[in-house]
């Protein structure tokens, strides 16, 4: 019989929400494991790489362009930054700046010789995420996640070492040349943030295998879909109903509306005998395990809230 997981976001994000009556009673009653927390922790939960590493630009660029193998990849995604006390805050990254194919068309070129005579292509088969061809016995230093720098000071983020001087040197170049570009002029005319920074991050190459007992994987996080297609998991629809799914549901913050719409049918199918299971991973490492027996578990007070 079949199981579904939702992949829901920090428990702290429904901080001050009353839990709901017929949730907090499941969830008293509930089995619980805790995992790690964190992002990547809870998705490599349920997505095993083989070897074992965590290669995100590796994985986005063979949904992307489809020739990821024999590269290592690293991300160098546009952002914004502004200036602060001494140093420069990033404020977004990405998907967030809302790039269009003629902002890489105008932008790219002036990059790319700088990247060219460092020995690497630049290219950007998507307007959010841009991609540095490594070989694929580069060492490179350990590079922060943009959402680890989102909102801080972006030079405290900066690879480290002897390692990281040719990259804080090759940021620092890039940061100049987009500065000076007409094309940025032209977006803050616009009311649009320039694009006046790069940031490195998620380096290495694609995984031989990535292997995971889900048939379904439901969801727009372009890493999550990015793993499902490495193991072989069509998007959700159009898969048979008796198969295991995992939804992802991060991007809720109303709990009534993920106890309503997502918990509440799933758990009304797990009495009804159609689904095995239910399990509620969120990103804090707290796991809810919900089955049809536990009905019986009626002493159990329900919880008075969710980090109860």
């Amino acid at each position: 019989m079949a199981s579904a997981t939702l992949l829901l976001p920090l428990r702290s994000r429904f901080a001050g929400q009353a839990l709901p009556a017929g949730l907090a009673g499941a969830l008293a009653r509930a089995d619980r494991d805790t995992g790690d927390a964190g992002e990547r922790a809870q998705l490599r939960r349920h997505f095993q790489l083989i070897p074992d590493h965590w290669p995100v630009a590796a994985l986005t660029r063979q949904r992307d362009a489809g020739d990821a193998a024999q590269s290592s990849w690293l991300r160098v995604d546009p952002a914004h930054v502004a200036p602060d006390m001494g140093g420069a805050r990033m404020l977004s990254h990405g998907e967030a700046l809302a790039l269009t194919a003629e902002d890489v068309a105008q932008l790219l070129p002036a990059l790319r010789p700088l990247f060219g005579d460092a020995g690497f292509t630049l290219d950007a088969p998507h307007p959010a995420r841009w991609y540095l061809r490594l070989p694929r016995e580069s060492k490179l230093p350990a590079f922060a996640s943009p959402d680890e720098v989102l909102g801080e000071d972006l030079f405290a983020h900066l690879p480290e070492g002897d390692l990281g001087r040719r990259w804080r040197a090759l940021l620092t170049e890039a940061q100049v040349i987009l500065h000076n570009h007409p094309w940025n002029a032209m977006r803050i005319s616009l009311g649009k943030p320039a694009v006046n920074s790069l940031w490195f991050w998620g380096a290495g190459a694609a995984p031989d295998f990535v292997r995971t007992h889900y048939r379904q994987v439901k969801g727009n996080d372009i890493l999550l879909r990015s793993l499902a297609g490495v193991a072989g998991v069509v998007d959700g629809s159009g898969e048979a109903e008796e198969v295991d799914a995992l939804v992802d549901l991060r991007h809720l913050r109303d709990l009534a509306v993920l106890a309503r719409d997502a918990v509440q049918p799933l758990m009304d199918a797990v009495r009804k005998r159609e689904l095995q299971s239910l399990s509620l991973d969120f990103e804090d490492g707290a796991i809810f395990h919900l089955r049809r027996d536990q009905r019986w578990r009626f002493w159990r007070k329900p919880l008075s809230k969710l980090d109860a």
